[in-house]
């Protein structure tokens, strides 16, 4: 039997509830507490795990997960991971070496008023 009609005939005999998600079959392999423990390592910086540069990927926290809690994640299971607990994706602000902070201020102040209206 095709998924569509399997979908099509539980929708019919239960509503949309029944076609609600069942959670994850397995149990995390991180608990509460143990992701807050990887929460206040990744607070430490890469640079006290040994990363000279200071961003963080997710094959870095797969690999302090692995040392911290001998656990096996994959690079996809961790980035499920930190978005079932809250976390997303950030990139590194890049700005210009000249860039001067009293002329943006100025021009945020003044000038963009005056384009937006």
């Amino acid at each position: 039997m095709r998924s569509v009609e399997r979908w099509r005939r539980a929708w019919q005999d239960g509503g949309s509830a029944t076609l609600e998600s069942k959670r994850p079959q397995s149990p995390p392999k991180l608990g509460e507490g143990q992701f807050a423990q990887l929460e206040r390592e990744l607070e430490k910086g890469p640079l006290a795990h040994g990363w000279e540069d200071q961003r963080w990927t997710l094959a870095r926290i797969k690999t302090v997960i692995g040392r911290r809690f001998h656990v096996s994640y994959t690079v996809q299971g961790v980035w499920k991971l930190l978005r079932r607990n809250g976390w997303s994706c950030q990139q590194p602000v890049r700005r210009a070496i000249g860039r001067d902070e009293d002329a943006v201020e100025v021009w945020k102040k003044q000038v963009w008023p005056q384009v937006k209206a």
